[in-house]
């Protein structure tokens, strides 16, 4: 098969198309013909040298794909009923930029009805982190603030961040969101955000406290860390939660622990490759009992900036790198399209 692979930590241009043997699906796994793959900023990490894949995976990188299912273990635990030749996309440890990949079967889930292939591989890694995180551990709509609870979404432009907006205000939550320009405030406004700060410009913890009458928010989903999180400690309500699952801005910061016993505050974290797949497989459970059907009557939707061919991934890599770019960035075996 051909994929795309790490030549050496370095630049987009390390990333060159090569050829591997097709993975055999291992017990509990399936084979998936691969149409597209999204492209993640954990990627970009490990093709910098700096995320390496857990033990036992593939060394190529993406973590999300979706394609067709070809063959495997059917027998240890099949919840949705998935067969060879049914249409799914997948979360991976690793190996997703290629032509085939392996995935535990507890990690795939049908394509849901009404999107495309291309689509749905715009699915699995921004949806399973944000259900994990925001919805889980930062249980949003079960803390202090009631049913209906205010969260500040960094990135909003993102990939996670356009998935976070959406699902926070599909169930009724109150959305704030930071980007860095005219156009992409516009954009998370377009999704559902009440307001999107622009952090080049304004104090994201003033405008959420004028907001909110003083109040601040009840859960951040952060993926800048570093000199952000007092300042996000500051702009959470009594009882707020804050969930950190990237550190851009760098992993160590100066914090008051007395703060966060006075307001009853809750500082946490996760990373998901890592984690088990029956961790994985009840997230998957979750996402298709409670968000599968918000994105088949079209409530919400993935957004999708560029699908590149897979030959360019190192375009992808370095657009993705600029930071100019809204929602995913996906790529494309044409040839293996539906």
């Amino acid at each position: 098969m051909q994929a795309i692979e790490i030549t050496r930590p370095g630049t987009p241009a390390v990333l060159q198309l090569t050829e591997r043997p097709i993975p055999k699906a291992g017990p509990g796994e399936v084979l998936i013909k691969v149409a597209v793959a999204g492209v993640n900023r954990p990627d970009v990490f490990q093709r910098q040298g700096n995320y390496a894949p857990p033990p036992g995976a593939s060394d190529l990188p993406g973590l999300e794909v979706a394609g067709v299912l070809l063959e495997g273990d059917f027998s240890r635990g099949n919840p949705f009923g998935l067969k060879p030749g049914d249409a799914v996309c997948a979360l991976l440890a690793g190996g997703g930029y290629a032509e085939y990949a392996a995935a535990p079967l507890l990690q795939c889930l049908p394509i849901p009805k009404g999107l495309s292939i291309v689509e749905a591989a715009a699915l699995p890694e921004n949806y399973f982190t944000v259900w994990s995180n925001l919805f889980e551990r930062g249980h949003l709509g079960r803390g202090e603030g009631g049913p209906h609870e205010t969260v500040l979404v960094q990135g909003g432009s993102s990939g996670i961040g356009v998935t976070a907006i959406q699902l926070a205000r599909a169930f009724g939550h109150r959305v704030f969101a930071t980007a860095g320009s005219v156009e992409k405030c516009a954009a998370c406004e377009g999704l559902g955000a009440e307001r999107a700060i622009n952090y080049r410009k304004q104090d994201f913890v003033e405008v959420l406290k004028q907001a909110t009458a003083g109040r601040g928010v009840d859960v951040i989903l952060d993926m800048v860390a570093g000199d952000y999180i007092p300042r996000e400690l500051d702009a959470l309500a009594e009882g707020g939660r804050l969930v950190i699952i990237a550190t851009l801005g760098g992993r160590t910061a100066d914090i008051d622990a007395g703060v966060i016993m006075r307001r009853r505050l809750t500082l946490t974290g996760s990373t998901l490759r890592a984690r088990p797949v029956s961790f994985k497989g009840a997230i998957a459970g979750q996402l298709h009992d409670k968000v599968w059907p918000l994105l088949e009557d079209g409530r919400i939707r993935p957004v999708i900036h560029r699908v590149f061919p897979a030959v360019e991934a190192a375009q992808a890599h370095a657009l993705m790198e600029s930071s100019t770019h809204i929602g995913k960035l996906v790529l494309q075996w044409e040839h293996q399209v539906p």
